[in-house]
This record gives C-alpha cells, sequence and structure tokens, in this order.
C-alpha cells in the first residue's frame, strides 16, 4: 500500500494541476525532448516575458486532473509532455510555433485554446493568426481607406457642384 504523505502529495499535485488548467486562457501541451538546457532556458525566458509559464507533471497525475476537470487529452499524454500555461489565448502557442521553427527537438503535441481541445495542426492555424496589435492596426487602416475614400468622394462631388 502507498505511503500516507505520497498520496497527499500526488493528489496536491492534482490539485495544482487543475488549478493551473483553470487559470489558463490557453494551454499547450509539447515535447522538449532534444532541447538542450540553454535553449530551455531561452524558451523559459520568451514565455516569461509573455506572462506564462512551462511544467513537466507525469503524465498519470494529469490524466488524473484532466479526468476531473472532463478535459480528454488522453490520447496526447505519451511520452514525456511539458505543459506551457498562458494568460492570453494565442501567445504561447504562437511562441511555441515559433521556436519550434527554430528548434527541430521542440514538437508541439496538442493545447486548450478558447476551452477547446486543439490538436497539432490546429495549432498550427492559431498561430498564423496575427497578434492583436496587428489585427487593430489592420482594422484602422481599413477604416481610414474609407475615410480617405469618402473625402475623395465629397471634395469631387463639391467640385463638380462648384462648375
Amino acid at each position: 500500500m502507498a505511503n500516507k504523505k505520497i498520496i497527499e502529495h500526488k493528489a496536491s499535485v492534482v490539485s495544482e494541476i487543475k488549478e493551473k488548467f483553470e487559470n489558463a486562457k490557453s494551454v499547450v501541451m509539447f515535447d522538449y525532448r532534444g532541447l538542450n538546457v540553454s535553449e530551455i532556458t531561452e524558451l523559459r525566458r520568451k514565455l516569461r516575458d509573455n506572462g506564462a509559464d512551462y511544467k513537466v507533471y507525469k503524465n498519470t497525475l494529469t490524466k488524473r486532473a484532466l479526468n476531473e476537470l472532463n478535459i480528454d487529452m488522453d490520447e496526447y499524454l505519451s511520452g514525456p509532455s511539458a505543459i506551457s500555461f498562458g494568460t492570453d489565448e494565442l501567445s504561447i502557442v504562437k511562441i511555441l510555433d515559433d521556436f519550434a521553427k527554430d528548434h527541430n527537438a521542440l514538437e508541439l503535441k496538442a493545447g486548450i485554446v478558447e476551452g477547446k481541445v486543439a490538436n497539432q495542426e490546429e495549432l498550427k492555424k492559431y498561430a498564423a493568426i496575427p497578434s492583436r496589435n496587428i489585427l487593430l492596426t489592420m482594422l484602422a487602416a481599413g477604416l481610414m481607406g474609407t475615410v480617405r475614400d469618402l473625402s475623395i468622394c465629397l471634395d469631387l462631388y463639391s467640385k463638380k457642384k462648384e462648375n
């Protein structure tokens, strides 16, 4: 029979995992095997700069926590997995995807974005979405184009009326 302290420790880890999954806006699981210490440090720094972090948990404890949350991700929990928890929907997906492009050893497995489980292909699609600031700039440019066209039209109309 398992030691009482071990059972309590595992229960606390499961509750920690549950809490992190509940509080995160996005979660990404990835395979980190093959990265050296300097690459892992670089990845941690990039994630930390964007308000995210990652941690490695035992798959059995992660499965237990996900089962309690009614999230089915068992198929992605094979082999060592690191789990990154983000404070916004897309930043960690973009960071990890960009890092994976430069470092072939890092492989995205799956994630949860906007409360939905996303596989590797869906994560790549999310990573291709421009950032919020770029989207706002695109919106402003579109609105500016409309206002410019309206001003040109009004100017031409006023000149036509003058003649």
